[in-house]
């Protein structure tokens, strides 16, 4: 099997392709990185801009406002109250939040970028199988003493390493991109735990918030290798995995207040909403979500398998 992914490893190198993506996604992130700064310094700074006492102080009040309503959410409740517990242990100890226009910001955004990552690692998994009976070596390569499902174990092994450099990569660039265009600001990180105000580790954060973005990459390039297994053919499955890609969070997000929707993929993409808060479906945790990913990915596999191993080669 080692052997197998090896092999799988040096042919998908040797595309063109394969390096051109990580380039591009290289100069992308710190292009965008410093499109960003630039835009950022040329903006017009209002004079006497707030303090981030004065700004807390207000989100405070607007967050006291919204307790007071009645009938509320009890999951939105809960969020609610702790990040009041939040502001107010800012303003009592004097512990400002990370400055919106610092390095350390601008880190912490950065993996909102996987869908860079996402996007190319897609086009490797649509391509790795489908390419095969495209190029008309998918009987050279199954001639081989070697069953179906190692083979196509391998491939989909390799995708999902592919995958995982490209997010290495992305990390990389965004720090290195940071450090080039951004100044270190001040600021602590705060989180309720156990019912108490705890300061956390920036880093821990940083690398929390890709590790939950690299699952939604993991499902969608998972999805991909499916499509491609099955119809053969690469443009269907970029085409419908990007489309999907774009589309699901508008589906969700419109189709919120119905139950159903716990039960759709798109709903559980996107994890970082554990941590920030910005979740379109309320009532949901996240051993459900990770329940609801595992079995969609069990069902991409198993199609993959049934189709590779099961159907004749015609190519």
């Amino acid at each position: 099997m080692l052997n197998l992914i090896r092999n799988e490893w040096m042919k998908l190198w040797h595309k063109k392709a394969t390096w051109i993506m990580a380039g591009l996604l290289v100069l992308i992130l710190i292009g965008v990185s410093g499109i960003g700064k630039w835009a950022q310094s040329n903006m017009m700074q209002p004079e006497n801009q707030p303090t981030w006492e004065q700004n807390l102080t207000e989100t405070q009040a607007f967050t006291k406002a919204q307790l007071a309503e009645p009938n509320i959410d009890k999951e939105f409740k809960k969020q609610l109250e702790e990040d009041l517990a939040i502001i107010d242990y800012r303003l009592s100890q004097n512990e400002p939040p990370i400055d919106p226009g610092s390095r350390e910001q601008h880190i912490l955004d950065s993996n909102t970028m996987l869908s860079l990552v996402l996007m190319f690692a897609v086009i490797a998994a649509a391509s790795i199988v489908a390419a095969e009976f495209s190029q008309g070596t998918i009987k050279m390569l199954l001639s081989r003493p070697v069953k179906r499902w190692k083979i196509l174990t391998s491939k989909y092994v390799t995708t999902i390493l592919y995958a995982l450099v490209l997010t290495v990569i992305a990390i990389i660039s965004a720090v290195i991109a940071g450090f080039i265009f951004y100044d270190s600001g001040s600021g602590v990180l705060l989180d309720v735990q156990d019912g108490k105000v705890v300061e956390i580790s920036y880093w821990g954060r940083v690398i929390a918030l890709y590790a939950l973005q690299f699952v939604g990459v993991i499902v969608f390039t998972t999805f991909a290798f499916a499509i491609g297994s099955v119809f053969r053919t690469s443009s269907l499955a970029i085409g419908l995995s990007i489309f999907l890609l774009f589309m699901g969070p508008n589906i969700v997000f419109f189709l919120r207040e119905y139950e159903f929707t716990k039960y759709i993929l798109f709903t559980h993409i996107d994890l970082t909403g554990y941590i920030t808060g910005n979740m379109f479906v309320q009532d949901i945790t996240w051993p459900f979500s990770v329940a609801v990913l595992l079995m969609y990915m069990l069902l991409f596999l198993f199609i993959s398998y049934w189709s590779f191993t099961k159907r004749d080669i015609t190519a």
